[in-house]
């Protein structure tokens, strides 16, 4: 956790600055603030045959370094919505994943499935930056924010009309969740203290979860046996970002993980 507070420190001086720099009016003039956002929890609930994917836009991050070096924005994007993914994630942090805001706005101009702000958020201001920049979907992490916070970051986020993918880490994380108004929970398989990597993280959340939520797994997704284990949670979607940025070949490889997220509903239905 030394780490998630490390960055947060960081996030305060950001948000800090952001508020010299703009007001909220200031957002709500800017190009993106005024268009009716794309659902992605629609999405999901129509996408009956298999598992929604999320794709991410990551050129580095904190336990890897640089994870793509040949990192063009844009062309990944492209990419990304040739092959039909279902949302797209795009880091926008630049101290530690080498992201930026404007990756979002450039994104945004050529969007046709739902664009989610993956960053730190602890502040509405970055809210309406995502908003204005061109986001529907905005991360929120429950270890980085009290109850309290969760909530009023939640209600800003739908008062502007965009959803919010929580994030979780782990079960002690909960109780802070009111489930009346966040419906997309994401569980991120990676540990904040060592990095560790464990896809039973979910399996584990999973269970005290209500059923009717919409619940996206995170991290170490890679191998057709992970969506496989997957498939006995209430997985309704997964997130993945450095097994599409290290492949030499992105378009076969979001190919590959959609048959893998398919073929059980296939099976299902022919039986």
């Amino acid at each position: 956790m030394n780490f998630l507070n490390q960055i947060l420190e960081v996030k305060k001086e950001e948000a800090k600055n952001l508020k010299k720099e703009y007001s909220l009016s200031s957002f709500i003039d800017m190009e993106y603030f005024h268009k009716k956002s794309l659902s992605f929890s629609e999405k999901v609930k129509s996408n009956n045959s298999s598992l929604s994917i999320i794709a991410e836009i990551k050129k580095a991050s904190p336990s890897k370094g640089v994870i793509r070096e040949d990192f063009n924005h844009l062309k990944i994007a492209e990419t990304y919505l040739k092959n039909n993914v279902d949302a797209i994630s795009i880091l926008t942090d630049e101290k530690f994943f080498l992201g930026n805001i404007s990756f979002l706005s450039d994104i945004a101009k050529i969007k046709e499935v739902p664009l989610l702000r993956k960053d730190f958020i602890i502040d509405e201001f970055q809210v309406f930056e995502a908003k204005a920049n061109g986001a529907d979907l905005l991360l929120l992490i429950c270890e980085a924010l009290s109850k309290n916070q969760l909530n009023e970051l939640t209600n800003a986020a739908a008062e502007i009309g965009m959803e919010v993918l929580l994030e979780l880490h782990s079960e002690s994380q909960i109780e802070k969740i009111d489930f009346n108004i966040n419906k997309i929970i994401g569980v991120n398989n990676r540990n904040l203290e060592d990095f560790e990597v464990t896809l039973k993280t979910t399996k584990k959340i999973s269970r005290k979860l209500p059923e009717e939520i919409i619940l996206v797994s995170e991290s170490g997704i890679s191998e057709k046996k992970d969506i496989d284990f997957l498939r006995e949670t209430n997985t309704n979607a997964i997130l993945v970002g450095e097994h599409l940025m290290k492949s030499k070949n992105i378009p076969e490889s979001i190919k590959q993980l959609k048959e893998w997220c398919k073929v059980e509903s296939e099976n299902l239905r022919n039986n």
